[in-house]
């Protein structure tokens, strides 16, 4: 018989030779353009904190008072007895800021994901997803018996084939996410709720790597394509762009109503901390009254990418501030980011199953704290490199 131990370390040697084992790198100190990682300064190109807010002094002021006035712990779930009025505040602003009607918080963008498909879906339902959506939105699906169609990469004709291959199901939804994580391009948003409204479905989209990024004021995909009221689920961050902690729902007064008695991930989760709402909270006035860190983002994020592609690096389809350079194999990719490391950029591999076999990258960021001098040097050490390892 097999014991866990001969399981796990069979698994583990497994993982090694095929390059796909990971371990936690750890940082010293704040969440910055330059981190200190095993004692040596390094320019980070792997962080999500797209607007520098994740140590902006503003938030952590909002939450040092609201820890004073409200302690620290909520001490239960939002359900019996973790919801302070703070909780439901920061959900009507958000709300607002969204442009929709309610908001409802999640301790994280994938129990927002699991909770919201797996209480909205039936057997008699069917759910249709784009092939590379995040999987936070596969396992939401996999927690349903809906009928399940796969449409190819922002494929709108494999999407309306789905679409009447499916018209016998109760309802339906389309979920796809607004910017995709791996490769940093945008989902057709527009045509995705034209063909929806065709045929009679119902829309939900994964906004988290474009909240704070895409819109006016950073208000995501939906304001980007001038969608208010035509995505019946707009799910969205704060542990990114907003440099906080936690995923929410925007959507219809119903939506949250229905979310709040039947989202699993929602009912057995002890309420956010009242410093991190506060936090969350400053985060929204700023990304609006402070509007310098998005243009810096998108400054610094166009002069990155085509100083890239202008030393011939493979960036893929990437629109965004998430900028690949797409190498191939998954070792070729472990190469790259050991070699980087080695010259003072830290950015991490991203290898199957996250991608396809032949499409392993490092995948780079870049946010509004980086300086011409950090996008300068990271692209100096890249041609190096890049050169060194026949790559360009």
């Amino acid at each position: 018989m097999t014991t866990l131990v001969d399981f796990l370390q069979k698994e583990i040697a497994s993982l090694k030779e095929q390059n796909i084992f990971t371990t936690l790198p750890v940082f010293e100190g704040q969440q910055k353009n330059r981190v200190v990682l095993n004692g040596k300064e390094v320019l980070t190109l792997s962080t999500n904190n797209y607007l520098g807010f994740a140590n902006n002094p503003r938030l952590a002021e909002a939450a040092k008072k609201a820890l004073e006035k409200w302690g620290f712990g909520t001490g239960a779930v939002r359900q019996i007895a973790g919801t302070m009025s703070i909780h439901n505040e920061f959900e009507k602003q958000l709300a607002e800021y969204k442009k929709t009607e309610a908001s409802l918080v999640f301790c994280s963008g994938i129990a927002a994901n699991r909770g919201t498909i797996q209480a909205l879906m039936r057997p008699e339902d069917a759910i249709i997803s784009d092939e590379l959506n995040h999987g936070s939105i596969i396992d939401g699906v996999r927690l349903t018996k809906s009928e399940r169609k796969i449409y190819p990469h922002m494929d709108m004709g494999g999407l309306e084939t789905a679409l009447k291959e499916t018209q016998g199901a109760a309802k339906r939804l389309i979920v796809t996410d607004g910017v995709f994580s791996m490769d940093g391009d945008i989902a057709p948003l527009d045509h995705i709720t034209e063909l929806a409204g065709k045929y009679d479905a119902m829309v939900m989209v994964d906004d988290a790597h474009g909240d704070g990024v895409l819109g006016k004021d950073g208000r995501g995909i939906v304001d980007h394509f001038n969608l208010h009221g035509k995505v019946d689920i707009d799910m969205g961050t704060l542990s990114k762009a907003f440099g906080c902690l936690g995923g929410y729902i925007a959507g219809r007064q119903e939506l949250r109503d229905y979310l709040i008695t039947m989202a699993r991930s929602f009912i057995f989760t002890t309420a956010h901390p009242p410093a991190v709402v506060a936090a969350c909270s400053e985060a929204i006035k700023m990304v609006q009254d402070e509007p310098i860190h998005f243009e810096r983002l998108w400054k610094n994020a166009k002069h990155f990418k085509d100083a890239l592609q202008g030393l011939g690096f493979d960036t893929g389809r990437s629109q965004t501030p998430i900028t690949p350079v797409i190498v191939g194999e998954s070792g070729k990719a472990v190469e790259l980011s050991k070699k980087l490391l080695e010259e003072g950029i830290f950015v991490k591999p991203i290898v199957f199953p996250l991608v396809a076999r032949d499409k392993a990258r490092v995948r780079t960021i870049v946010t509004a704290q980086h300086t011409s001098e950090d996008l300068d040097f990271a692209v100096e050490k890249f041609k190096k490199v890049g050169k060194d390892m026949g790559i360009i």
